[in-house]
């Protein structure tokens, strides 16, 4: 039996979506949300901090597996639309490499015609991207271990990753 992707959920042309080793840009990702339609324009920066659960944190190094990750951001934003249809853009870009304390690791921006749904747009985004996209971080520790952790695990675990 052969498998098509042909049903597949497509990106918008005015959504923008990527993986990548670049540094993120927070103007750069706020410019690619804004239309002359919204009232709004939440995003969300995801940092590298110093710590977890206590323990001292020098780095992390992030991977995915990008075809699919990108999969569930075009994913994500459909849904967006289905339960907030006044949404007009979506802009969901990861850092993979290695990422220095302070260094931002995931921007995600949606602009919308009101504050309210794009506040808990943006929000259903993240909390979304990191139950379901194929991205896992090793965690760098101050005394020279580390650990690998799938970033789906930390919200099944209650933890904030």
């Amino acid at each position: 039996m052969k498998t098509t992707f042909a049903s597949a959920i497509q990106p918008r042309t005015e959504d923008s979506f990527a993986i990548t080793f670049a540094p993120l840009s927070i103007e750069e990702i706020y410019a690619k949300a804004d239309d002359p339609a919204n009232g709004a324009v939440v995003l969300m920066s995801g940092m590298v901090r110093n710590q977890t659960d206590g323990q001292p944190v020098v780095a992390l190094e992030y991977q995915a597996y990008e075809p699919m990750a990108l999969r569930v951001f075009y994913q994500i934003a459909a849904d967006m639309r289905s339960l907030w249809p006044d949404v007009k853009r979506v802009v969901i870009h990861h850092r993979v490499g290695r990422l220095r304390v302070g260094e931002i690791s995931v921007l995600v921006a949606v602009g919308c015609p009101h504050r309210s749904e794009a506040f808990e747009a943006c929000r259903y985004a993240i909390d979304t991207l990191k139950h379901n996209a194929p991205i896992w971080k090793k965690e760098h520790w101050q005394d020279g271990s580390s650990s690998w952790v799938s970033i789906g695990a930390c919200e099944q675990s209650g933890e904030n990753c």
